[in-house]
């Protein structure tokens, strides 16, 4: 069976926690391989719907493994709260696992992060304020705390005390606010580790004994590739991996073992916070209403955030791009639905800079602020598509529009969702 990479194709809300719901009856596995609680992914099905922010989408299924890989950063008290609210829908955690490899947000790293974003003024990149960022950075300064930290009171003081110390001389001195106390964050994280005790683990063994039972497994990936530091929208990105790349490192498989990358691609496009959005379509334009699905459950709001999503067409220049940098090769794409009443969609196939026809994504932003997209039209099908389950059952427009967005991408359609709950997915192509 294959080991299947999960990503976000665009700058994530792309629905990977709906389609990682709805593939996880079929896997062994579902490892979240990065990002923190700067990511939400939306699910609906018996239980309820679920805003999940840390737990693996794949924790609905009675049979499936799910882990929190080593590349995730978790806020603990975030994540306990995510277990009550599970727990109390009745959800079974026993098969949550922990990386005891996983880095861990600490106060400093929320506060940080929140007095960097006001100091860039007019700049802001647009960060959740969640302390992501700068956990990330402390990981690589190799000053973090992690998981198996929490476990033992001797090692967690000895790392803890001498990092806290250094963040204080910050927040005092350069932001000139309060320091964070030592013996209370000791104390709150150690009361944090006993919570978690029973799911904090080496998960090397159990991932790899999986790949030799050639299971089916999934990694779980946040956010999207164009958030990417390196291939995305720099500076207006994640401080973490969230593309293949990032799928292998944070999850801890090796890169040969991956056997098919599926891309999730909403059906138009969407974006938030700050940063560069070619196809953004203006909050007057009546194609934007459509999109938002005002006063629905599955209104275009951040999951994490709350912010309103900007919203714009279908960019098949970003989405191949996408594809590129991450060997995609089959294609998820959701909210199908959407367009159930627009008499006319919209696909960016190209940009103009200038007098110039360019067909892939200036890498820098100044640039990228100056392109025009250049638009291919198509006719829209006007009829409900909820209730479909077959591909061939859709109207011929929708059947068209997917086949020209594969086209336009370069990889085979997988699964086409079409409406929020679990049982509102069309497969096209089986990736196990």
């Amino acid at each position: 069976m294959p080991l299947v990479a999960l990503i976000g194709g665009q700058w994530g809300d792309e629905g990977k926690g709906r389609i990682v719901d709805w593939m996880a009856s079929r896997a062994a596995m579902v490892i979240r391989y990065g990002g923190g609680n700067n990511a939400g992914h939306t699910v609906v099905n018996k239980f309820g719907t679920f805003k999940l922010h840390l737990v693996p989408s794949g924790i609905f299924d009675p049979t499936t493994m799910n882990i929190i890989g080593h590349g995730v950063v978790i806020d603990p008290k975030v994540l306990i709260e995510e277990l009550d609210m599970l727990r109390e829908h009745g959800v079974d955690l026993s098969r949550l696992y922990i990386s005891d490899r996983a880095h861990i947000i600490m106060p400093y790293h929320i506060i940080q992060d929140r007095l960097q974003e006001r100091d860039r003024g007019d700049n802001k990149i647009g960060t959740t304020g969640r302390g992501i960022g700068p956990a990330y950075a402390d990981k690589m300064s190799r000053i973090g705390i992690r998981a198996g930290d929490l476990l033992d009171q001797e090692t967690l003081l000895s790392r803890l005390k001498p990092v806290v110390e250094e963040k204080n001389q910050i927040l005092t001195r350069l932001y000139g606010v309060k320091a964070v106390p030592m013996t209370e964050t000791f104390l709150a994280y150690v009361r944090y580790g006993v919570r978690l005790m029973e799911h904090i683990t080496n998960v090397h063994s159990m991932v790899q004994r999986e790949l030799a039972r050639d299971s089916a497994i999934l990694l779980e990936g946040a956010q999207g590739a164009l958030l990417d530091v390196d291939y995305g929208t720099y500076p207006y990105v994640t401080s973490s991996p969230p593309g293949a790349a990032g799928a292998a490192q944070g999850s801890g498989v090796g890169p040969s073992r991956i056997r098919s990358v599926m891309g999730v691609f909403k059906a138009y496009s969407t974006r938030v916070g700050e940063g560069p959005f070619p196809t953004e379509l203006s909050d007057e334009d009546p194609n934007a209403e459509v999109l938002r699905q005002s006063g629905t459950p599955w209104a275009e709001v951040g999951a994490t955030t709350g912010r309103p999503r900007r919203l714009g067409w279908f960019d098949a220049v970003m989405a191949r791009y996408s594809a590129e940098v991450n060997g995609i090769d089959i294609l998820a794409i959701t909210k199908l639905d959407v367009l159930d009443t627009l008499p006319t969609i919209k696909i960016c196939i190209a940009y103009r800079m200038g007098d110039e026809l360019i067909d892939t994504p200036p890498s820098s932003v100044a640039n990228l602020v100056k392109i025009e997209p250049v638009y291919e039209e198509m006719p829209g099908w006007l009829t409900p598509t909820t209730g479909i389950r077959d591909f061939y059952r859709l109207p011929m427009q929708a059947q068209a529009y997917l086949a020209r967005l594969c086209e336009l991408i370069g990889a085979r359609l997988g699964i086409v969702s079409v409406g929020p709950e679990r049982d509102h997915t069309i497969l096209v192509n089986d990736v196990f």
